[in-house]
């Protein structure tokens, strides 16, 4: 398959993802969605990798601004087992992870969800029923070596701390990126 053989099967899967979901995105346009991708190829790249790590892309609206989100039921597969940060992963001096939440999201091209915008999912939809998510963590708790979490038990979104170098098996982390 071409290059632009597969970004037409992705573009497919992203409409048919939007359509399924209009929830997500209520009185937009399809139309509008396309033309912005088909004009921002390295955000469409982003998208990609989004997708191809299990993150199951879709249009969400943050603030009246459009955004791309992982809205896979649980944290992304292909992003788990991570520590938070390279300074965390640089702490660990046995059994360290593959790799760090700050820098894949910077290698992908996105950021991590913030608090505010973790709960908003939360209100399209039930999201990390069994899995958990990073988020990003203010500079404050940062520096005292701690890192945020979310996930949603018993019908309620938590947010949680953890030490920024820890990582499981369970726990990824959820991503966006402004169209």
């Amino acid at each position: 398959m071409n290059m632009t053989q597969q970004q037409t099967a992705f573009l497919e899967v992203l409409q048919l993802r939007f359509a399924q979901n209009t929830n997500r995105h209520p009185d937009i346009d399809w139309s509008e969605v396309e033309q912005k991708l088909m004009n921002s190829p390295e955000k469409l790249s982003s998208i990609f990798e989004m997708e191809t790590s299990g993150g199951e892309p879709d249009l969400v609206c943050f603030d009246q601004e459009w955004f791309y989100v992982d809205c896979v039921a649980e944290s992304p597969i292909g992003r788990r087992s991570l520590c938070y940060d390279s300074k965390a992963l640089d702490q660990r001096k046995e059994h360290k992870p593959s790799g760090n939440v700050i820098e894949t999201a910077h290698k992908m091209g996105i950021e991590l969800l913030n608090e505010t915008q973790y709960r908003t999912l939360q209100t399209l939809g039930k999201f990390d029923l069994k899995t958990s998510s990073w988020i990003l963590t203010p500079e404050n708790i940062r520096q005292l070596g701690g890192a945020l979490f979310c996930d949603r038990r018993y019908d309620a979104v938590f947010v949680y701390h953890n030490g920024a170098s820890s990582y499981y098996a369970a726990r990824g982390f959820r991503g966006c990126i402004k169209l």
